[in-house]
């Protein structure tokens, strides 16, 4: 049995996921020329989505992590945000962009945003894969979006189940009989 039998539904297929990102790349190049942004990648769901758009950004950058916690095991945000890593270097003065895999209820991204607007940086922006914006309870500027997306549990390329489901090369529902 492989991980993507317990696959209801492919969402985002791997190549349409893939031209998305270099998109964004190319945005992001051009809106940060004659910068040198500080590309923030929250562990662990993001870490292939930031490796893919780092690739596809043509300008000098940067790249440091942070890792949060709200989930726990399950699929519902518990709304207590902890920090369980931080920035290896100092953000003050520079050009931040927040890259994460998912936005849902808005609580995670609005609690890291106000911790990383203390630490004043020249610019604070947000690049997220997915946009879940009917679940939000807290509203948080999102400058650049891959994907909107109804509310669904989604995993893979990155985002997990129980910590499974990350290596999968697309986006996809799990059968609820996987995380029922």
């Amino acid at each position: 049995m492989s991980l993507a039998d317990d696959v209801e539904e492919v969402l985002i297929p791997e190549e349409v996921l893939r031209a998305r990102v270099q998109e964004l790349g190319r945005q992001i190049s051009s809106d940060y020329e004659g910068k040198q942004p500080l590309l923030v990648g929250i562990l662990t769901g993001a870490v292939f989505f930031v490796s893919d758009l780092m690739r596809a950004i043509t300008i000098p950058c940067h790249l440091d992590f942070m890792a949060t916690s709200a989930y726990g095991t399950g699929t519902e945000n518990t709304g207590v945000v902890r920090i369980l890593k931080d920035l290896n270097e100092s953000i003050e003065g520079r050009h931040v962009l927040v890259v994460d895999d998912i936005v849902d209820t808005g609580l995670t991204m609005d609690y890291l945003l106000t911790t990383l607007k203390a630490r004043y940086p020249a610019s604070l922006a947000v690049c997220v894969l997915l946009d879940k914006a009917e679940r939000r309870r807290r509203e948080v500027p999102l400058r650049y979006v891959g994907f909107r997306i109804p509310d669904r549990f989604v995993v893979g390329y990155g985002m997990d189940y129980a910590g499974l489901y990350r290596n999968l090369p697309y986006l996809c529902v799990l059968k609820p009989e996987v995380y029922r």
